[in-house]
Formats: C-alpha cells, structure tokens, sequence
C-alpha cells in the first residue's frame, strides 16, 4: 500500500464539476465540513440542527415538519413512498423522465397497484390529465417530479396540487434537483410529502436526503399499516427531533455543511438566488441555442437548476462528454436511458455564476469545432452575455 498516493492527487488540475448533481461545494462549506465532530445527542449539535431546519422553512415554504436522513435523494424517495402505503395500495405517478419512472419501480417493489400518467421525455405533464385520472380511481399516493433532471422539464405542481386537495390522496413531490434553486410552494401548492437532496442546488456534498411532511401526511403516517420499516420510519423521526434530535446517528459534517449553505443563501437573499438562478439557465440556455444545440423542453417548462441540451441528429452527445472531459477537463452528463446519445446536461444549480456559464460556452464551442462542427465564432458567448446582462422574469 505505500505506493499509494493522497486521495487529492487523483483528482487533475482544473477538474469543474459541471453535473446537475452532485455540484461544486463552496469553500465556506467544505470548511463547515472539516469541522470537528460532536455529540449527536449534545447541545452543540441540537443547536446546529435547528438553525439548518430554520433557514430550511423559507426554501421549502412549509411550516411543515423536516426530517433529514443520511441518504441520496433515492432514499428520500423511498421513504416518502414507505411511510404512507401498503401492498396492494393505489398508487399513481406522474412521469416525464428518468425519476418519474424511478418512482414508479419503488412504489412496484413495495407491492402497490400502480398507474401513470405518462408524456414523452421532453414534454411537461398536463395536469388536466391527472385531474381525469383521478376522477377514474382513488388513490392512496400521488407522485411527481417538480424539476426533472434527465430532460430538463419542469412540472405545474401548483396546479396537480389543486387537483389532488380534491381526494384524500398524499401528494408526494421529488424536488430533489430543484430546492434551492427554484420557485417552491410546499404549504400553498397543497405538497404533503416533499423529498430532497442536499448535493445539487443546496450545495453540499452527496449523502443527505431531506423530507419536508404535512400534518396530513402526518397523521397517515402515524396511523398507516404500511410495508415493513424501520431506519426510514418517520415515527421514530418525528419523535426525535421533539427533543431537537434525529432518530439515529446522523451525518453531522453533512448536516454542519447544510447549515453553512443555508447562511450563504439567505445572506444573499433567497429571492435573489433564485433570480440568479433563472438568468444563469437562460443564458446557458441561450448560448447552447447559438451554437446550434436546441432545448429539449419547451420554453414554458424549461428548467431554471439544469439546462438540456439536443445534439444534432446521428450526432452521439457521448462524443462531447467525453470530449469536454479529456481536454478541459469539465464534467457534464449525458444521458443514459431513453435519451441515451441524443442530449447533454449541465448543472445551473448551487455556487454557479456568470463565470461558469460563460466558460462552459467557451469549452463547448471549442469542443464542437475540434469534433468537426462548423460554429461561429463567439457566437454561444455573446449571446449569454446579454442575457447575463438583463433579468430574466420569474
């Protein structure tokens, strides 16, 4: 083993990270994270954990109860299906990409009955259609996806929201690529169950699920004969954090990191953030348009946390992943499902700035024209620059 070197020698000079997830964590995290560790049952931590809830209301808008939980943004999906149905429970998902299917193996997996509406990857769900579909049948859960990651969409919650007050059903939302980054009404929109990751627009490292639960789906939880849990029961959670705890031992540097990106957002206004959040995605947005790169959303539901992108056609997307990592050294993401080879995706989530888009632009026209496109020069940059230069509307 001495041959090995230091875990930061494997990672190369000029590495930008550059996924929709997992993002860059700021410096003023990853110091928060170095912090030594405390008593997870102590005053010191309680007081932490507190104050990471607290700033975490005013993102959320809920008065809601917030549980975290040592796991990716699929363990909070999990646990949001596992405490409220059974097997053989109604279930129905709203789909358009990878999560909504995602969520649709989960609630299978526990035994549910499950129906979906479905729209092709790309498009926004109707939530006209899911209103019908809920004349048809009562179901114990409704699931979506606020801001879909694999295509870049954006779904009405709002209005699914109203849809669903309608029944005794639990509405369950995914915003794990969103919070933090985008508009998000979990009390006004009728949310009952939200689930969230702390490593996309919340700046943290992976490993940190958050749920965000009604009184509504409280009181199911509380009274609900579901399938078996135990580390994931949200009885034992609620019990804890009475006492300002977490039912098991959690990731305190996680959670201490949490709390530091907290304070950075709302030092610098949470609707400022989200302001810049909206015009750093358009100008991506824009610029990939100047270079001959299409959305794959419509405008009315294009993301304002990840930009999509479509590549020519019989052109492999693979190819300027791949590219862009070999001589830039910038992470992006394709896409490997239903898409695979058609799209790439960046992150305009967490710590990004005009800085980051603007290179971005600038290593991927160079990557174009190195892979044999014929592009403008410049022309990806000058247009994000005057999008930069003037807000961009909620």
């Amino acid at each position: 083993m001495n041959h090995l070197q230091p875990t930061a020698s494997i990672i190369p000079d000029g590495y930008r990270l550059r996924l929709p997830g997992p993002t860059a964590v700021p410096q003023r995290v990853r110091n928060a994270l170095a912090l030594p560790v405390v008593s997870h049952r102590g005053p010191e931590f309680r007081a932490i954990l507190a104050d990471a809830t607290g700033m975490l209301r005013p993102v959320f808008m809920t008065e809601g109860h917030i549980f975290m939980l040592a796991s990716s943004g699929t363990g909070a999906m999990e646990a949001a299906l596992a405490n409220v149905i059974a097997p053989g429970d109604a279930v129905l998902v709203v789909t358009c990409g990878q999560f909504g299917e995602r969520f649709i193996n989960i609630a299978q997996t526990m035994g549910a009955q499950v129906d979906s509406v479905e729209v092709p990857w790309g498009q926004a769900p109707d939530p006209a259609a899911v209103a019908e579909q809920l004349k048809r049948r009562s179901y114990r859960a409704v699931v979506c996806v606020h801001n879909e990651s694999s295509t870049g969409v954006v779904t009405d919650v709002a209005a699914i929201g109203r849809a669903v007050a309608r029944t005794d059903a639990v509405l369950i939302v995914d915003c794990v690529s969103g919070a933090g980054g985008i508009d998000l009404k979990m009390d006004e929109w009728g949310i009952d169950i939200l689930a969230v990751a702390a490593h996309k627009a919340l700046m943290c490292p992976p490993g940190l699920g958050i749920l965000a639960v009604s009184e509504k789906a409280m009181r199911v939880i509380e009274t609900a004969n579901t399938v078996p849990r135990f580390y994931f029961d949200l009885r034992k959670a609620k019990a804890a954090s009475l006492k300002g705890e977490t039912a098991f031992t959690p990731p305190e540097p996680l959670i201490m990191g949490l709390r530091e990106a907290l304070l950075m957002i709302h030092e610098e206004g949470f609707a400022n953030v989200l302001a810049r959040h909206r015009r750093m995605s358009a100008a991506l947005q824009a610029g990939c348009v100047a270079l001959g790169l299409p959305m794959l959303p419509p405008r009315h539901a294009q993301s304002p946390t990840v930009v999509v992108a479509q590549t020519p056609h019989g052109f492999d997307s693979g190819r300027i992943v791949r590219h862009m990592y070999a001589q830039y050294r910038t992470i992006i993401a394709g896409q490997r499902t239903k898409l695979s080879g058609r799209v790439i995706r960046f992150g305009t989530m967490g710590a990004i700035n005009a800085d980051d888009v603007l290179i971005d632009l600038e290593q991927l026209e160079a990557t174009l024209r190195e892979l044999g496109f014929t592009v403008a020069l410049g022309a990806g940059k000058q247009v994000a620059q005057a999008v930069l230069g003037r807000a961009v509307p909620a």
